[in-house]
């Protein structure tokens, strides 16, 4: 295999991580990606950090094993628990996920942004981390939004239980007068227009799915690594759950039929 042909990797504890694939095909049709949803595993956000480093580390040696020239952490627990011991451990580049604060921050008009995601990512310190280094000079509320994501994992995106869900968590940043909502989590972007209806038309609500894509890209054309031939790009889905299941909700969310295998570890 010529290494501009290889696949790119990428994988999350479940479907989320699919927002973050479209954008990266969006940007790169003629990249062949390999998608692992661990499913079995899922969520990632109630296990203790051994069990995500550990899971983390041998669903990214699958992927190595796969022969992908570079992996994405399409996960915000894992690249919070794990982005460290997968740098260290893997032969090829591992790009994480970082929660848009820093453009969140340059964007506002008011001063006043809203951070969602999962009750781990907004306890851990790597959103602190990225809170004093890049928002200092604005005023930033967090919330927690637990069971959202399942919901996504369940096949609901839409409708009034959902919207329910959704403007439980949504209404307590608009109280504070946010003017821009990061989406912490990458399956708050299937979410997007239920968030958008709790939120408001004057709230900006942006996610890390393109940047992320961006840096793959640069990535590859560095490393000379980038598929510029008219090869039209596919995308292979293994997961540790049922495939059934996990390939009927994955086909909704990308909008396209997906055949999915079984991942044996």
């Amino acid at each position: 295999m010529e290494p501009f042909s290889a696949p790119i990797g990428m994988f999350d504890s479940g479907l989320g991580g699919l927002s973050v694939l479209r954008e990266v095909r969006a940007l790169m049709p003629n990249e062949d990606i390999v998608y692992v949803a661990d499913s079995a595993w899922c969520p990632y956000g109630v296990r203790p950090d051994s069990e995500i480093r550990a899971r983390s580390i041998a669903v990214a040696n699958s992927i190595v094993a796969a022969r992908a020239k570079l992996l994405i952490v399409a996960c915000n627990t894992a690249t919070s628990v794990a982005l460290v011991a997968l740098r260290a451990r893997m032969p090829i580049p591992v790009v994480g996920l970082v929660p848009a604060v820093k453009p969140a921050a340059g964007q506002s008009r008011n001063g006043r942004i809203g951070v969602l995601a999962t009750p781990r990512t907004v306890a851990g310190e790597r959103l602190e981390a990225l809170i004093r280094e890049f928002a200092n000079d604005v005023e930033v509320h967090l919330q927690a939004a637990p069971g959202l994501a399942d919901l996504v994992e369940s096949g609901q995106f839409s409708g009034p239980l959902v919207d329910g869900a959704v403007a439980t968590f949504v209404r307590p940043l608009t109280r504070h007068g946010v003017d821009t909502i990061v989406l912490g989590c990458t399956h708050y972007p299937f979410l997007r227009e239920p968030i958008r209806k709790a939120a408001g038309p004057d709230v900006a609500i942006i996610d890390s799915g393109a940047a992320v894509a961006l840096r793959t890209q640069a990535l590859l054309r560095a490393s000379g690594q980038l598929r510029s031939d008219s090869h039209p790009g596919t995308v292979s889905l293994l997961t540790s759950g049922e495939p059934n299941v996990v390939g009927a909700t994955a086909s909704r969310l990308l909008g396209e039929r997906l055949d999915v295998r079984t991942l044996g570890i």
